[in-house]
């Protein structure tokens, strides 16, 4: 599987981007999906993630502000980001595996990651 992601930018503070990741593969429909940031000098921290039957989870700092979603006929999932506050400024990495969850561990693969920059 194969990961591309896409829709980073500058935006200022209040606006919105909406983040897509498309997956090569035939077997996108049954991955759990998630993406993941990282802000410069501070780990990679999760956001958010798609079960492959729809169910989903946010980190409580992007809680009402971003949502996660995916079309399995496009093989693509989105994050998309409203309400962007400076503190969202990170690279942004798409990830999918086996495993429904917020750690980075269990995720087999990765795209390359979209930066996302929000100014004040």
């Amino acid at each position: 599987v194969q990961l591309q992601a896409s829709g980073g930018g500058l935006v200022q503070a209040g606006g919105s981007l909406r983040l897509s990741c498309a997956a090569s593969g035939r077997t996108f429909s049954s991955l759990n999906m998630a993406w993941f940031r990282q802000a410069p000098g501070k780990e990679r921290e999760f956001v958010a993630a798609i079960s492959w039957s729809g169910g989903t989870s946010v980190v409580d700092s992007v809680k009402g502000r971003f949502t996660i979603s995916r079309d399995n006929a496009k093989n693509t999932q989105y994050l998309q980001m409203n309400s962007l506050k400076p503190e969202d400024t990170a690279v942004y990495y798409c990830a999918a595996g086996k495993y429904w969850s917020s750690d980075s561990r269990r995720y087999d693969y990765w795209g390359q990651g979209t930066l996302v920059t929000v100014s004040s």
